[in-house]
């Protein structure tokens, strides 16, 4: 038990000191905490715009089902979007007299904001304390959680959307010589192109939903928001009836996440194991799935997984759907896993023994919308179902994986539903 217990102040210092080491990196480089504002801010901004429709809620059902897909919408902002509006502040605070200048602050912005992800690209979020006077309790307590820009994720997207900035004020730069006048016409274009890129998940709700039929199975892979404003609109809006099944998504449990969020909007909702999407397929009518990028090639990069989940549908003669947004389509071009770009390793990799755990009754406090587990409660009953591997043993966590074209039936994007043959020339019109 002494062992135990200093073990676990050891843990809870070091833990304190990242904290601390974190917050001070955002503080201290305007770009990093310029895009840890906007992707925590939003939250905030979710939270605050459900309270105000609950308390006008009506109590109709029509009022009920929009309460529902306009709080989804408000979600967290669109990683890349949230890197535009980063470059737009840095365009704003640039001394550079000439385009030159402005083009090498914001390419250093970029490159910032991409080593800050692979880095893990922890955010301090501060929660301030209840606004209600009737919570006296905690009326002066703040609490403080960690989120990760790009746990379990690739970078593909930040650095594709960073990419279709640059290259949008270099074509602003050779239609307006004038040097402040480009500059504001930038900032003018930059801040429609942001709107215009946060509205792309209901554009893509909207050509994608069609293809869920009454009564059909889906089956989906990891966290993917647009897929979830995609089922939703199915659902909640078209008002079908179908049936979701979610791979569980190891190791962030993407998938369970996600299924949540079916279930809270009452569509029937099963939870798979990753291992056996084999094994369910054949009851699948149609497979949906997002993409942390989309390549020259057609094929897609994606949660790992996703193209197994490809190979099998095929095999099965299950058609696979990807949902993206079109700032995700990226100037690369592999042939295989091999070919893709460093996208880092998740550190620490648990493995337990659940079924075991299950047996002896075990259970874990779950932090809503964090993902992180407090198992500190049961923390001796945990660890006796871990699975402790010797140091010879090495674990590969690979975050995505390539999925080649020829396994993909067809894209949903917001430029409309495409081929895979058709994204090569989309790229073209992006970035000519």
């Amino acid at each position: 038990q002494k062992r135990t217990s200093t073990t676990t102040m050891v843990a809870a210092t070091s833990s304190t000191n990242d904290t601390m080491d974190q917050e001070q990196e955002q503080q201290q480089h305007p770009v990093i905490s310029d895009l840890c504002f906007h992707l925590s801010n939003s939250s905030s901004a979710v939270a605050a715009a459900e309270a105000a429709a609950s308390s006008t809620n009506d109590g109709t059902p029509s009022s009920a089902t929009n309460t529902a897909t306009s709080s989804h919408k408000r979600s967290s902002i669109p990683l890349p979007v949230a890197a535009i509006r980063v470059m737009l502040n840095v365009i704003r605070r640039s001394e550079a007299e000439t385009m030159m200048g402005l083009q090498a602050d914001l390419r250093d912005a970029s490159d910032v904001m991409v080593a800050f992800g692979k880095r893990g690209g922890p955010i301090i979020v501060h929660h301030p304390p209840p606004s209600s006077s009737e919570d006296t309790t905690t009326a002066t307590t703040t609490t403080t959680t960690t989120r990760y820009l790009l746990a379990g994720r690739s970078h593909i997207s930040l650095s594709s959307g960073c990419e279709l900035f640059l290259k949008y004020v270099t074509r602003a730069s050779l239609e307006t010589p004038n040097f402040q006048q480009c500059k504001s016409q930038v900032l003018e274009r930059g801040e429609r192109f942001a709107e215009f890129s946060t509205q792309a998940r209901d554009r893509i709700a909207i050509v994608g939903s069609p293809f869920v039929r009454e009564g059909s199975v889906v089956l989906t892979h990891g966290r993917s928001k647009v897929v979830e404003a995609l089922l939703l609109r199915a659902a909640l809006v078209e008002k079908k009836r179908f049936r979701v099944m979610v791979l569980e998504g190891r190791p962030d449990a993407g998938g369970a996440k996600s299924a949540k969020t079916y279930a809270n909007a009452g569509i029937p909702t099963t939870v798979v194991l990753d291992s056996a999407m084999g094994y369910i397929m054949e009851q699948v009518d149609l497979v949906i799935v997002g993409a942390e990028g989309v390549v020259e090639n057609g094929g897609t990069v994606n949660k790992v997984g996703t193209f197994a989940l490809g190979v099998m549908a095929k095999e099965l003669g299950v058609p696979l759907y990807v949902a993206a947004e079109s700032y995700k389509f990226t100037r690369l071009y592999p042939l295989n896993n091999a070919d893709l770009p460093e996208m880092g390793r998740i550190g620490s990799l648990k493995f337990l023994d659940t079924l075991a755990w299950s047996m002896n009754a075990s259970n874990t406090t779950e932090e809503e919308g964090s993902g992180a587990q407090d198992t500190s409660a049961d923390s001796s009953s945990l660890h006796a179902h871990v699975v402790n591997l010797p140091p010879s043993v090495s674990i590969e966590n690979p975050p995505c994986d390539f999925t080649p074209a020829k396994y993909i039936t067809l894209l949903f994007t917001d430029l409309g539903v495409l081929t895979p043959s058709a994204v090569s020339d989309e790229l073209i019109r992006l970035y000519q």
